[in-house]
């Protein structure tokens, strides 16, 4: 099995061994990346994506080792600490050049196959929203699969995270990794995300962005095909 995780931030403390914790449950191979460090770029709203190539974005080259990982893996870890009650704008900054990849534009097909966690930790509170801000991504990218884990650690450093919380995680994490395991290879997506997609290909139907539907008809969704199938 393989798993990528992309850390919202260049340090290593609470939400990155968290992440790492649940990557050596799942096994197998484990591919990171952090960020600003390994992607640092704002999306400048070009539109290019949507309207021509995503190849031509003019951050392309600086994305592509994020995208191929993520497209080879099989489990995608979204692990940010809580930055005023939101992910951390560098997070933030990458899935906003995802956009493309909505189910209402032009999703990866792998993806619907896949399983995605997102990860989250403050001292006090904020990780419902930071968890949201990533699962928002997961979800509507075709994630078939999406887990949440999020905790206050009371602490801004991991060795002060007291021992009760660390088993709380430990349990949490091993819950986690039992149930990707078990799904590897034969998750499907919800009933929500299939919802999403039949409402996306009506709309693709009617043609209202010729790029987009021409990604469509070249996949066979206007007719049988189904990327989860």
């Amino acid at each position: 099995m393989k798993t990528v995780i992309i850390h919202g931030q260049n340090h290593k403390g609470s939400t990155y061994n968290i992440a790492r914790i649940l990557a050596e449950k799942i096994g197998g191979e484990t591919t990171e990346f952090f960020l600003p460090k390994d992607f640092g770029e704002f999306c400048v709203g070009c539109t290019t994506c949507f309207m021509k190539d995503e190849k031509k974005c003019p951050h392309y080259e600086k994305l592509k080792p994020i995208t191929a990982a993520m497209d080879s893996a099989d489990v995608i870890i979204l692990a940010s600490p809580v930055y005023v009650y939101h992910a951390t704008g560098a997070m933030k900054a990458l899935l906003d050049h995802y956009g493309y990849r909505w189910l209402v534009h032009s999703p990866e097909e792998s993806m619907f196959k896949k399983q995605g966690v997102c990860i989250s930790t403050a001292a006090g509170a904020g990780m419902k929203p930071t968890n949201k801000d990533m699962a928002d991504s997961l979800f509507f990218w075709g994630i078939a699969k999406i887990y949440k884990f999020g905790i206050a650690v009371a602490a801004t450093d991991w060795k002060k995270v007291n021992d009760k919380k660390k088993k709380k995680i430990e349990k949490a994490t091993s819950s986690i990794a039992k149930k990707i395991i078990k799904n590897n290879g034969k998750v499907k997506p919800s009933l929500k995300t299939k919802g999403y997609f039949y409402l996306m290909r009506m709309l693709q139907k009617k043609g209202w962005n010729e790029k987009d539907v021409k990604y469509w008809k070249e996949k066979g969704w206007d007719k049988k095909s189904r990327p989860w199938k």
